[in-house]
């Protein structure tokens, strides 16, 4: 399955292994942004939008108590902001939008990698 990006390109899927590199660095990352009763207001829209654009992978934190109301406010982020869900375990989610010029200072993708 193919998805589109916030320019309508089409983004090819991302492997299974590179999901699973993307949680192990993701593991020891720390939620930048907390989502609670408000939703996704233009603030947080913003912010998130920062946060992909400059570390790529980013862990966010969705304080509602219904896991379908999780699952709908995480696909929406995505949509949105034309990320991918890496990983979504209780509150916590992973978040990965590639960058098209990556910062090697900022990326957590590039100072991760060992």
């Amino acid at each position: 399955m193919y998805r589109l990006s916030n320019s309508n390109e089409i983004l090819m899927p991302i492997s299974n292994s590179k999901k699973k590199h993307f949680r192990s660095i993701g593991h020891n990352l720390k939620p930048i942004v907390t989502i609670a009763q408000k939703g996704i207001t233009e603030n947080i829209k913003k912010e998130l939008n920062r946060a992909l654009t400059e570390h790529e992978l980013v862990k966010i934190k969705l304080l509602t108590s219904d896991r379908s109301k999780k699952k709908k406010l995480s696909s929406e982020i995505c949509s949105e902001l034309g990320a991918e869900c890496i990983q979504s375990i209780g509150h916590i989610v992973l978040l990965y939008r590639m960058a098209k010029k990556p910062d090697a200072r900022l990326s957590n993708l590039i100072r991760k990698t060992p």
